[in-house]
């Protein structure tokens, strides 16, 4: 579609609200109805009666008085979407028996938008461990999950899916990162130490459908529990994250709804 054509279809409004919903969602404390217009670029009175909408339809709230900040109302309806709640319902308790066995949390992660998305967590039995917030955005390219959500998948969907984020990373789709991919890919999991937190080695390993690409990834945050002696090693964990994605892989086969976007 052209330039001119997409203009035809323009909703100004709609576009403001998206805008501030955007905004709002990529700051932590929120922001003042001036903060707003001054980052967006626009006076203040055009943001009156939409943010008094959008507070009134549940989607944001005031706080301190004279700030706005986004509720959990979004989060709410992402929760809702059909296929993401199958693929959780079925995830949900295999992750619970791998994090008992394993004595390691695990996060269950799908592609959207250009991102790796967590729509899952399951923390680890013990009184502490590694866990990151459901909803969270990570990169493909830094984290084992991402890894294999890109491993396992044709060439032209990994260019779509790079593409999609929309920050110029093509450019890391080198020769060795692709070939990393082909290591992952003929393995069947990956192993890293995690970009983001000293000592934890992430072990990734797909969830596939029923065309053998992944439409999600399982991944265990692996730390040496010390204290645990119990606790099984990586290379037992591995198996057991192994096992786990089979099941689950074998119950999208069987008619889980493919997640890819």
């Amino acid at each position: 579609m052209s330039e001119d054509e997409s203009d035809r279809y323009r909703a100004p409004a709609l576009d403001k609200g998206l805008d501030i919903l955007e905004l709002l969602a990529a700051v932590d404390g929120g922001l003042t109805q001036a903060e707003i217009a001054k980052r967006l670029d626009r006076s203040p009175n055009e943001f009156y009666r939409m943010l008094d909408r959008l507070v009134r339809r549940g989607y944001v709230t005031r706080i301190d008085g004279d700030r706005f900040s986004l509720t959990l109302k979004l989060f709410g309806l992402a929760q809702l979407h059909a296929p993401v709640r199958r693929l959780v319902s079925f995830a949900v308790p295999l992750m619970r028996e791998l994090a008992e066995s394993s004595r390691q949390a695990n996060q269950l992660v799908v592609f959207d938008r250009g991102n790796a998305v967590v729509i899952a967590q399951q923390e680890a039995p013990g009184y502490w461990g590694i866990s990151i917030r459901v909803g969270s955005r990570i990169s493909l390219f830094d984290t084992g999950s991402g890894h294999v959500l890109l491993a396992f998948r044709s060439a032209r969907e990994r260019e779509r899916m790079v593409a999609e984020n929309g920050n110029g990373l093509e450019s890391r789709m080198t020769p060795d990162f692709l070939a990393r991919l082909e290591l992952i890919r003929s393995r069947g999991y990956e192993m890293m130490p995690s970009a983001q937190t000293a000592g934890v080695i992430n072990l990734s390993s797909p969830v596939l459908g029923a065309d053998t690409m992944a439409i999600a990834a399982l991944t265990v945050p692996y730390i040496t529990l010390i204290n645990t002696p119990v606790a099984p090693d990586i290379s037992t964990t591995i198996q057991l994250l192994g096992e786990t994605t089979r099941r689950l892989s074998e119950m999208a086969g069987a008619g889980l709804t493919d997640e890819r976007t």
